[in-house]
């Protein structure tokens, strides 16, 4: 059983009787027709309706038929529509030309209708199963396309949950080791310090009772330097608990910056978090063979503590800073020492509160990106750090923690020569509400 076809035709044709003809024949097929009787009213016509098929005369006066198509092809909006020629010139070289111009078939004058008809449905059919195909690749590519980002989307996930999970368990490790042998120093230095108290105030009282000590005994005390010594033991016991008290700061620190992250969120204070990131990376912000120390500008507003998985934020701010602390380690690379002096490196974090969100704010005083580079920059594997210093997941994953995680935003602002700043927006909701 034959197909049912609809469509509109279009036939240009400067003869009536002719066009008479073709449309009695494509009418009583149930197809609709419309009619231009020159290559000018047709191309006028063309931009306000488009037809399904175009059955269209060589021979007209004005703009032909072969100019006619090819005006056809040239334009995006009517390049797709199939041709068919209605010609008297039936040789090989016309024939031939109509083809390279785009048309898709050929019928001879005079017409034949059943000819003229069964030729409009092949192409008619042809034209519909091509749109029904495009269509479908179409649907299938979108629907790849999905997949795909759903794909990179659950990997990022992944990577930043086992990445997460590993850093967690090997800084509380870390932490937990410290924290033993410094809590035994820490208690040791104080009763040392009282110890030494002690026999300090026993040498004294000696030299107090006995001043006239034997030779020996006076000469090993000027030559060891009893009275200097007497005094900066104890200033050097002060420095040695300090250090432990730095030592269990630090500690503190690894603990607060790698918390583990429950499937329930956490009230925690960013400034915590802010400051443990720091600590950690306080090393690689102090002056190197390449340049000075890297100033780190805290302008903390007040804000609340908010509910939020505050392992996940911590890692967000690390790769931030750590990307600000890159570009300035690169860039010193490739310029002179006095064009760093002229322009100290500097990185400002600003933080600050409205009723219903936090910002936070890191920016750097650094080379800044490109419009290209900025659109590319959360990429998934996107990268522009030399093999093996980047992953391309960093900004991917930060981007996934603040927006998907927290509900927030994650927005960048750079220009070229005038450094780079990104914009954290979290939501306050059901938190506590106490500036901190």
């Amino acid at each position: 059983m034959d197909t049912v076809l609809t469509g509109l035709v279009l036939i240009v044709d400067d003869m009536p009787t002719n066009i008479e003809v073709v449309s009695e024949a494509l009418e009583t097929a149930g197809l609709e027709v419309a009619i231009a009787l020159s290559g000018e009213q047709a191309l006028e016509q063309l931009q306000y309706s488009r037809p399904d098929l175009i059955l269209l005369d060589v021979m007209m006066p004005g703009i032909n038929g072969f100019e006619v198509c090819q005006r056809l092809r040239q334009s995006p909006l009517t390049q797709h529509i199939p041709v068919i020629f209605m010609t008297a010139l039936a040789d090989t070289d016309n024939r031939v030309k109509g083809l390279e111009l785009g048309a898709v078939d050929y019928i001879t004058k005079p017409f034949e209708e059943r000819e003229v008809l069964a030729r409009v449905k092949i192409q008619l059919r042809l034209s519909q199963l091509t749109n029904q195909l495009e269509q479908q690749v179409q649907d299938r590519t979108q629907a790849l396309q999905q997949a795909l980002a759903q794909l990179q989307a659950s990997q990022v996930q992944l990577i930043q949950s086992e990445k997460m999970s590993a850093l967690g368990n090997l800084v509380a490790g870390v932490a937990h080791e410290i924290n033993n042998p410094v809590g035994f120093l820490h208690g040791s230095i104080d009763n040392a310090k009282d110890y030494i108290q002690d026999l300090l105030d026993y040498i004294a009282l000696y030299e107090e009772h006995h001043p006239d000590a034997a030779t020996l005994v006076q000469d090993k005390a000027a030559e060891i330097d009893l009275e200097f010594l007497s005094e900066d033991l104890l200033k050097l016991v002060g420095s040695m608990k300090k250090a432990c008290d730095r030592i269990e700061d630090i500690s503190t620190s690894l603990r607060t910056f790698s918390r583990a992250d429950t499937a329930c969120k956490l009230t925690a204070n960013l400034h915590e978090g802010l400051d443990s990131t720091l600590l950690i990376l306080k090393y690689r912000l102090k002056a190197n063979e390449y340049r000075s120390a890297i100033a780190v500008i805290q302008n903390y507003g007040e804000i609340p503590a908010i509910d939020c998985c505050p392992g996940q934020l911590n890692q967000v701010f690390m790769n931030l800073l750590a990307n600000a602390i890159d570009m300035f380690d690169e860039a010193a690379q490739q310029s002179s020492l006095a064009q760093l002096e002229d322009t100290p490196q500097q990185i400002t974090i600003q933080t600050a509160a409205t009723n219903t969100e936090v910002l936070i704010s890191i920016k750097d005083n650094g080379k800044g990106m490109s419009e290209e580079l900025k659109a590319k920059v959360f990429d998934h594997l996107f990268t522009t750090k030399a093999v093996g210093k980047g992953t391309g997941l960093g900004l991917a994953i930060a981007r996934q923690i603040v927006e998907e995680k927290h509900g927030g935003s994650l927005v960048l602002q750079s220009e070229l020569g005038r450094g780079t700043e990104f914009c954290i927006r979290l939501p306050i909701m059901d938190c506590a509400t106490d500036a901190v």
